[in-house]
């Protein structure tokens, strides 16, 4: 008779859990970095006025570290809601519309991002 529990189970399905798991983290720790680097540049200096804003995203290297913590908070974002729609939604239709229509508004964001850090 085989045992279906303990450490010799054969585990089998799509998540497991700990990639997304330390994917979360992974991708918060980056926004935290951002945040602070962020506050730092703000607080630091003359007064926060226009130019200061702007002269912050002027620097390629900070357009380049918005837009890889804007990725970040894009996947971030799709891990949670994808949970959310695999836990609480048990009908399959739904569950894949929704998951499209998640992916499509992320990659729109993604797209929107491009379009207002490097003014295209």
């Amino acid at each position: 008779m085989a045992i279906n529990h303990g450490s010799k189970r054969l585990v089998v399905g799509a998540h497991y859990g700990l990639r997304d798991w330390l994917a979360q983290r992974v991708t918060a720790i980056l926004m935290a970095l951002f945040t602070v680097v962020l506050l730092l540049q703000v607080v630091v200096g003359e007064p926060l006025g226009y130019d200061k804003w702007a002269g912050i995203f002027a620097a390629q290297w900070m357009k380049v570290f918005t837009f890889v913590v804007i990725l970040s908070l894009l996947y971030h974002a799709w891990v949670g809601m994808r949970d959310v729609w695999m836990d609480y939604i048990k009908a399959v239709g739904l569950k894949l519309a929704l998951q499209v229509f998640t992916i499509v508004w992320l990659v729109g964001c993604a797209g929107w991002a491009i379009q207002v850090l490097w003014r295209l």
